[in-house]
């Protein structure tokens, strides 16, 4: 037995030195551990949009207003919204005092109440800021109604329409509405009110015409509506993105307006684009010979580029604003879950106000962070401010 015993050493030994002399080596492979580096934090962080390139073909040449001429303005920087946008209103400050609306949110969307300026930490181009003004704010608000009733979307009036009746469903009884439909003009349905009835009916007398003024919508929405109103205020535009009318206003304008404005724009964006094809029915807007993409023989507003700077669009007139935008096919829990959180996030937020350290340069963009002291919480904030002439601040809060 002993032999035996000797033998079965003497293979095993022979067979490791021949691995050995080989150059074998059986190395073991440590497994890789998850990375909790975000888990670990004991604090949240509002995060940054991501910078993109801005897709715009040639269309038509944009037309300046007499209101552009006069006074000519930068080109906006703009930003893609990310999985935490900056959600945010915009306002001026006539004193050097930034004050930032913050929306605190779980992992799961419910908001987060009850929490103390000991909780917060702001943050501005990387230099922690003394908090000057804390506070919460639950008070009613303005919202317009911009409803698309343009040729592209007339198959979707009805749906825009119950759409619209939802998200008036979600208010509060104190909360004002505004209806104005746009196709080539801009038309007010019912004018700032909080009659339920007066809203519903509004919103049912909406129907489609010729042409489509998105941009001069959007601009007489932000400048001749809401600015004259007080307290926190938003549109929700029903719309496909599509411009084909407008003279006014551009898209470079309307979203320098909205940059400087102090509403949350949030678009409801319907694709019109198959429909408007001829997939799906007998004909292009009414039409029963289907046309190539992009042929310069097209209808404008209907090639494939029309609709993806339309998209484009809605996407950067929600980031700069601090808005969201939303599709109806793809919203979890549908737009009646999309309208609650809306009014929720307009109805209740904490303001923060500090005095920046550095005032900085008029024209400069000061890059905006705040921190709450806990973990796996969603901050929706503004991400930067620009400095305004004499160190007057415009600020895109929230």
């Amino acid at each position: 037995m002993s032999k035996f015993i000797s033998v079965l050493w003497l293979i095993f030994s022979l067979t490791t030195a021949a691995f050995a002399q080989s150059g074998r080596q059986v190395i073991t492979v440590p497994t890789p551990q998850p990375n909790n580096e975000n888990e670990d934090k004991n604090y949240s962080e509002s995060a940054p949009r991501k910078p993109v390139t801005i897709y715009r073909p040639a269309l038509k040449k944009e037309k300046k207003s007499k209101k552009d001429s006069k006074k000519p303005t930068n080109p906006p920087e703009i930003s893609s919204p990310g999985e935490v946008a900056a959600d945010v209103d915009a306002v001026k400050i006539e004193t050097k005092l930034v004050t930032i609306p913050v929306s605190v949110f779980d992992r799961s969307g419910l908001y987060i109440p009850n929490l103390r300026q000991s909780d917060f930490k702001i943050f501005e181009d990387g230099k922690e800021q003394e908090i000057a003004y804390f506070g919460t704010t639950d008070k009613p608000f303005t919202v317009i109604l911009l409803l698309d009733t343009s040729p592209s979307t007339a198959y979707k009036i009805e749906e825009i329409q119950d759409a619209a009746i939802a998200f008036t469903n979600q208010l509060k009884p104190q909360d004002n509405v505004m209806v104005i439909e746009f196709d080539a003009g801009i038309h007010v349905l019912t004018d700032v009110t909080n009659d339920r009835q007066k809203i519903y009916k509004a919103i049912r007398r909406a129907d489609f015409g010729n042409g489509t003024s998105l941009y001069e919508a959007v601009d007489s929405s932000l400048r001749k509506r809401l600015s004259k109103i007080e307290g926190r205020k938003a549109i929700v535009l029903f719309t496909d993105g599509v411009d084909t009318t407008s003279n006014k206003a551009t898209y470079d304008s309307t979203i320098a307006e909205a940059e400087e404005a102090d509403a949350l724009i949030f678009p409801i964006y319907y694709n019109t684009f198959l429909y408007n094809r001829n997939i799906g029915r007998g004909g292009v807007m009414g039409s029963s010979i289907p046309f190539p993409d992009d042929n310069v023989m097209s209808p404008i507003g209907s090639s494939s580029r029309e609709y993806a700077l339309g998209k484009q669009y809605l996407e950067d007139l929600s980031a700069v604003t601090g808005g969201r935008v939303f599709r109806p096919e793809s919203t979890p829990g549908g737009l009646t879950v999309a309208f609650e959180g809306i009014a929720e996030e307009l109805r209740r937020q904490y303001n923060i106000g500090y005095y920046p350290k550095d005032e900085g340069q008029a024209g400069q963009r000061k890059m905006i962070k705040v921190r709450v002291e806990r973990p796996n919480l969603v901050i929706r904030s503004r991400d930067s401010y620009i400095v305004g002439k004499n160190n007057q601040t415009q600020v895109s809060t929230k």
